[in-house]
């Protein structure tokens, strides 16, 4: 997982989490992980200013353990020029997975998703009259600030800390129930819905 001020990015096998230069960020490990990291120039690859996720390719994880196998790339080798090409390539093609939560900026915003993000969480209504605004002006100033509606926030949030809980060896019913799903199967109904699998299929084809 990794997490700024501006939301969260979560990593499951297969995927990587662009982090640009300067950016200030932490690091949390789920369970049994193994992590690989590649510097790159900012001059040499034309990506977000933000934080996101990206789809690894089969090609591109190779590329990235050679990389590190290697330990720092000579421009002037050949073999080596040819795997950075490779991996710049590949970067530039990779896809984002809907594996991250934007996170709002302003005050207000804030505290709507604290709430949002309560085991008991109210309904919207219940939520615009705590933090003294109606809900089409709520729901405007969330979709503003994040992309997203309250309600699929929401949703995103609790399936992928179910995702977390399941990564670190939990059972889907346990995180089901943990994230406030009312049965296993509809939390794997809405993880079908979201990411196009199962969580026991998904972990099992990586």
């Amino acid at each position: 997982m990794v997490e700024t001020d501006r939301g969260f990015w979560l990593a499951p096998p297969h995927c990587a989490v662009w982090v640009p230069e300067r950016a200030r960020h932490a690091l949390r490990f789920v369970g049994r992980s193994s992590l690989r990291t590649i510097y790159i120039r900012p001059d040499q690859l034309d990506r977000p200013a933000e934080c996101c996720s990206l789809a690894v390719s089969a090609l591109l994880r190779e590329l990235i353990l050679r990389a590190v196998e290697l330990g720092m790339i000579d421009e002037r080798d050949a073999i080596d020029a040819a795997v950075a090409m490779l991996i710049l390539a590949e970067l530039c093609a990779a896809g984002p997975p809907p594996f991250n939560l934007p996170q709002p900026t302003s005050g207000a915003i804030k505290e709507v998703a604290r709430l949002l993000s309560a085991s008991n969480a109210s309904g919207i209504s219940a939520i615009a009259r705590a933090v003294g605004m109606g809900s089409r002006t709520l729901e405007r100033r969330f979709h503003a600030e994040t992309g997203m509606t309250p309600g699929r926030w929401r949703q995103q949030r609790r399936l992928l800390a179910g995702l977390e809980r399941i990564a670190s060896g939990e059972l889907v019913k346990t995180a089901a129930a943990e994230t406030g799903f009312s049965s296993a199967s509809a939390y794997v109904a809405a993880f079908r819905q979201m990411f196009g699998t199962t969580p026991a299929r998904y972990f099992k084809e990586r």
